[in-house]
């Protein structure tokens, strides 16, 4: 079964994957990534408005398979910008 890297990056920090995991296709490869960017996004909250948490997928030989990204942003509504 082929073994994949998932890097993670919160807009400060690459974090690169040196274990990797085992999985049998791109479709459980892409579930992970997914089931991954809430963790992500959970324990780097944004200190300001917007951020960017990505997980990249790196296969065995080291080539981008997935990219997937999860953005949070905080709006205030415009008739609260004035007070």
């Amino acid at each position: 079964m082929p073994r994949y890297f998932f890097d993670t990056f919160d807009g400060d920090r690459l974090i690169a994957d040196s274990e990797g995991i085992e999985l049998p296709d791109l479709e459980q490869v892409k579930a992970e990534a997914q089931r991954a960017l809430p963790d992500l996004a959970r324990d780097g909250l944004p200190d300001g408005d917007q951020k960017t948490f990505i997980v990249s997928v790196r296969d065995e030989t080291g080539q981008v398979v997935l990219r997937a990204a999860l953005s949070l942003i905080v709006e205030t509504a415009p008739e609260s910008r004035s007070a």
